[in-house]
């Protein structure tokens, strides 16, 4: 009976080794496979902002900026920040509740989805919470999930306080937007 069982178990174990030497093989090859795209996106990346060849090779010191790079590439597909106005009140460059502006995930404006005239008092604050988002992107985090600076309000502090008018944002990151609509 010994025997029967010590011979089934043989071609179990020998199957299970197989099915791990497969198994870490496709991972090999998926890291590989990942290490190239991420090459090929670096190489994209340094092309479209001009990097010399030694600029290239300075860009992969510290691996911080590869990974920032190669994940808000993947990043970029899925997602935009959109800052919406919640308030404004005698806002010079006539911000209304409800307009939206669209970047994408590196902080561009998307100009054809946002208004056309854009007050730098007030867009000047999208700083931080790009910045923020931008990072929590790169460390494969929820991008929604930062603490500071989720509304925000335009530099000028309204009539009130000495000042012209006040607008305040809501900023986050929601699918991608493409289209106006």
């Amino acid at each position: 009976m010994k025997y029967l069982q010590k011979r089934s178990q043989a071609p179990n174990k020998k199957i299970q080794r197989t099915r791990k030497l497969a198994a870490d093989l496709c991972v090999s090859l998926h890291i590989q496979e990942g290490k190239e795209m991420t090459e090929k996106v670096i190489e994209r990346y340094g092309q479209r902002v001009g990097y010399t060849e030694a600029e290239v090779e300075r860009f992969h010191e510290g691996g911080h900026r590869i990974r920032h790079v190669s994940r808000l590439s993947r990043a970029a597909a899925k997602y935009s920040i959109q800052a919406e106005v919640v308030s404004s009140k005698n806002c010079n460059s006539g911000h209304t509740a409800g307009q939206t502006f669209i970047l994408d995930v590196d902080g561009n404006f998307i100009t054809k989805l946002c208004p056309n005239r854009m007050c730098v008092y007030l867009i000047s604050q999208l700083t931080i919470p790009v910045a923020l988002i931008n990072e929590r992107l790169s460390e494969g985090l929820e991008p929604n999930d930062f603490h500071f600076m989720r509304q925000l309000r335009c530099l000028d502090s309204g009539v009130d306080c000495y000042g012209y008018g006040e607008v305040m944002l809501k900023v986050q990151v929601v699918p991608r937007v493409k289209e106006k609509g």
